[in-house]
């Protein structure tokens, strides 16, 4: 399935203009249990570089930066986190970067996900092509380039697999899921077409036409592909983004016939899980990550 401009959002230019970054709000109490790892008073930091939710050197978690060896291509980096205690059955979670590759915030994200029980593991996409570092980066176009030459060299599947492989390595008999954000929500779709190589899958404000533009008009055929995903799937979308429409998101999700589970959040525009940026909006990604935590637990423990 092609590349398209879709996949590549420029995530600085994807928000409603009248979106501002809102402060912390009053939640439900499934959202404020998934902060257990982090004090409530702490969200005034987010929305611009802060200290880590779940340091490296947290005594709960390992962190590890395996190679990896995909079945094509050279070998590339990863960043992953475990749990110190595992079994054979702890599961497995694949986490895939954003158009800023395996920044600050997909890092933290991998310890979170460590911190609750998973041994998850970020490959780096980039890995082959020197990319810069995306920490504390607001320049899009800095990345562009590079988000297309890793998709033009056609490596992202086998990369993601290697990190699958290698989560197996560490727990042989659990189950894995996968995940991504912005573009790496894109490729978490494109991943649980036709096959069946997870358990599960959550995606973020990524495309939902692989292979189509969402300026493309919408015809019978354009969310045929969901007749091939096998896979459960949760989806996390902002009302007020301008890249992906939320009723394309709409049309797609209707269009499963796997388990699914879809919330649009009114108040969120693009990339509002992204807590060093300032399109994080911290009422709709506290809840996000909330359920994705009761996703995971369903369908992978």
């Amino acid at each position: 399935m092609k590349s398209t401009a879709e996949d590549l959002v420029n995530p600085s230019n994807a928000t409603a203009a009248e979106l501002s970054r809102r402060g912390f709000v009053v939640i439900g109490a499934a959202a404020a249990a998934a902060l257990s790892d982090v004090a409530c008073a702490r969200a005034q930091e987010y929305g611009k570089p802060h200290s880590p939710i779940v340091p490296e050197d947290d005594p709960d978690i390992s962190v590890m930066r395996p190679e990896l060896k995909p079945n094509a291509g050279t070998p590339i980096a990863a960043y992953a986190a475990k749990p110190h205690a595992i079994t054979p059955n702890t599961p497995g979670l694949v986490v895939t970067q954003h158009i800023w590759g395996v920044d600050a915030t997909i890092r933290d994200f991998v310890r979170r996900m460590a911190k609750n029980g998973y041994i998850a593991i970020a490959p780096l996409l980039y890995d082959r092509l020197g990319a810069p570092s995306g920490d504390d980066a607001s320049d899009y176009t800095t990345f562009g380039p590079t988000a297309e030459k890793m998709q033009a060299q056609g490596f992202v599947s086998t990369d993601l697999s290697a990190g699958r492989d290698w989560i197996r390595t560490q727990a042989a008999q659990n189950k894995v899921g996968i995940t991504g954000f912005c573009m790496g929500a894109g490729i978490v779709l494109k991943q649980i077409i036709g096959n069946n190589n997870y358990q599960a899958a959550a995606m973020f404000y990524g495309s939902v036409r692989p292979g189509t533009a969402s300026t493309d008009p919408t015809t019978a055929t354009t969310f045929d592909f969901t007749s091939e995903i096998t896979t459960p799937l949760m989806g996390s979308f902002g009302a007020r983004d301008t890249s992906i429409k939320p009723e394309d998101v709409r049309a797609m999700f209707a269009r499963l016939t796997v388990p699914h589970d879809l919330k649009i959040y009114d108040e969120a525009g693009h990339a509002f899980m992204d807590d060093t940026r300032p399109s994080y909006v911290a009422s709709a990604a506290t809840d996000a990550f909330a359920r994705l935590l009761a996703w995971f637990t369903k369908y992978l423990r």
